[in-house]
């Protein structure tokens, strides 16, 4: 079994030292899906959610909560943060999102790429709740990677 980077020795939990590794430029993308109803879905695309623009706060949230991933997961490095776009595409049966991160840094940004891609789709629920409360979100998952000493990676 290789060893686990976020324990020492002890199995004592840490934040792993990044301070030897080469500042290279990173990138992340992933993605998510919320499905729905189609009316609800209808609303979203249309713009009739009467909390607002579902997809314009989704964006805003999912951006916000990239920056702020250091502070939701334990031991995850703060990163000065140079890119973060969400897409979110609607349809007949839902939204997907699609976050993609980037930094100049240490070490990679596959957490805010995944942290984005969630809330903006828990925002999409919370905003669209009143319409579907059967809601569901799945398919997180990381797309992309590139950058730092382990190279580029596809799913």
């Amino acid at each position: 079994m290789s060893r686990l980077t976020h324990l020492d020795e002890a199995g004592a939990a840490r934040m792993v030292d990044v301070s030897g590794k080469a500042v290279t430029a990173r990138e992340a993308v992933a993605t998510g899906r919320i499905t729905m109803s189609a009316e609800a879905a209808a609303a979203i695309r249309d713009g009739l959610v009467k909390k607002g623009d579902v997809l314009a706060v989704a964006r805003i949230a999912g951006i916000m909560a990239a920056k702020k991933t250091s502070e939701l997961i334990p031991l995850c490095h703060p990163l000065p943060l140079s890119s973060v776009e969400i897409e979110l595409v609607p349809d007949d049966s839902g939204v997907t999102a699609t976050a993609t991160a980037r930094t100049t840094g240490q070490t990679g940004v596959e957490m805010e790429a995944l942290t984005a891609t969630s809330v903006a789709l828990l925002t999409v629920y919370d905003m669209a709740k009143a319409l579907d409360r059967g809601m569901e979100i799945g398919g997180v998952r990381l797309l992309a990677k590139s950058g730092g000493k382990s190279g580029d990676w596809r799913a």
